[in-house]
């Protein structure tokens, strides 16, 4: 069994898996103020509705980032928390290959960039495709020219290629003509956890130390005068 959780995007999602994907149990309320309030109680109303006790959880998956700060932050804590409390090894995931998977599996789409808005005039972004039909899991691709697969791009900047696009963040680039774009992507706890799964079943999880977030910026916040805001 494993428990997904996601407060990166906005909401605060919490799901039960059985390894097969399976969901046992999955609940999303959207809106961040109420975050930190929320997951806990979201995750024993999960294991009570799964009948399952964190003792029964083989491991802990989080939505690693890169994404909003706060966001990542509550999540990868309570992971870290967790994982301390009752031994329980971690799995981070990111979000823009959440977002990938979720186009995957909305619209069928088997290769695509992934852009998350940054805020600052910039998209947190990302390649990805699905290498292996059978497992049917969006994997990254490094970027031309990058030993990295994920990286920060200025609004308006243009892909190499031309193929779709997905996330909120990709009406802010210039497409090429004929370009795909779907801006309404969402992904919830529960494909977090298929893909916490999948990387479970390849790799293992780590420690709760090693259970790190993934900001992009080496400056994960500004002031508002630094925003130009001020």
């Amino acid at each position: 069994m494993f428990l997904a959780m996601d407060t990166v995007f906005d909401q605060c999602s919490i799901a039960i898996l059985d390894s097969n994907g399976q969901v046992l149990s999955s609940h999303t309320e959207t809106g961040k103020r109420q975050q930190t309030q929320q997951i806990l109680p979201m995750i024993d109303a999960a294991l009570s509705e799964a009948q399952l006790k964190l003792a029964d959880i083989q491991a802990l998956i989080f939505n690693r980032g890169p994404g909003a700060f706060s966001g990542i932050r509550i999540n990868t804590a309570v992971v870290q928390a967790l994982s301390v409390a009752h031994d329980i090894p971690c799995v981070g995931v990111s979000s823009l290959q959440a977002i990938a998977q979720s186009a995957y599996q909305q619209y069928g789409l088997t290769q695509v960039y992934s852009a998350l808005d940054a805020r600052m005039q910039q998209v947190y972004f990302g390649q990805y495709a699905v290498i292996d039909s059978e497992a049917a899991i969006m994997q990254p691709v490094l970027i031309a020219d990058s030993d990295s697969t994920e990286q920060l791009l200025d609004y308006d900047s243009q892909t190499m290629l031309d193929i779709a696009i997905v996330g909120n963040g990709s009406g802010l680039l210039t497409l090429h003509d004929n370009q795909i774009f779907h801006e309404d992507v969402s992904p919830d706890a529960v494909v977090i956890g298929q893909l916490g799964i999948a990387q479970f079943m390849a790799v293992g999880g780590t420690e709760a130390s090693q259970a790190l977030p993934k900001y992009l910026r080496n400056q994960a916040w500004k002031t508002l005068k630094e925003q130009g805001k001020a």
